[in-house]
């Protein structure tokens, strides 16, 4: 999603400081703040779907399944923070600080925008590689896909492209999400 302009950059103390930001998603990428529009409905019912069906297989004693209301940091200097459409955590590995967290999820998805940019993409995996997530799925409403990448040697590698069929998560066995019940009605 391509982010609204937006000059100021911040370090971490100062971003700590600032007021949350209630109707739109905010990201920080090299300190720059990304304040991009609330999602569509189309992305909002399928990050919805995706989180319903993980948190319904999934021990919530044990794991946690949010989407994309809270910060991730990425690193403090410079200043990068990301909002993933929905992330998997293993309660045990969470680390929370300043009110933010500061731990790998075990699984990231993103839900592409039409005004994603190959670009954006890019950097985003970077990111979630140098945090060390282990598994993203990139989740392409337009050509109904779902896109499964694994990080081999520091980078998130594509392995699958899914149009139709089951998406089985490596860090979670046994659990299965059907591709054709993520979609909008």
């Amino acid at each position: 999603m391509a982010s609204l302009p937006n000059p100021q950059t911040v370090t971490y103390e100062e971003w700590l400081r600032m007021p949350e930001v209630t109707d739109a998603i905010e990201e920080v990428v090299d300190g720059e703040i990304r304040t991009m529009p609330p999602n569509k409905w189309k992305h909002t019912v399928i990050v919805a779907n995706l989180r319903d069906a993980l948190v319904a297989q999934l021990d919530r004693r044990e794991v946690q399944v949010v989407d994309s209301s809270f910060g991730l940091v990425i690193r403090k200097a410079p200043l990068t923070s990301r909002a993933p459409d929905v992330a998997v955590f293993i309660k045990s590995r969470l680390v929370e600080q300043d009110g933010y967290i500061h731990s790998a999820p075990q699984l990231v998805v993103e839900v592409l925008s039409p005004g994603n940019t190959r670009r954006e993409r890019e950097r985003k995996l970077a990111d979630y590689a140098s945090l060390g997530v282990p598994e993203m799925w990139v989740v392409s409403p337009e050509a109904r896909t779902v896109e499964a990448l694994y990080l081999e040697s520091g980078f998130l590698r594509s392995a699958q492209a899914l149009t139709q069929g089951v998406l089985e998560p490596k860090q979670f066995p046994g659990v299965q999400i059907q591709i054709a019940e993520i979609w909008p009605d």
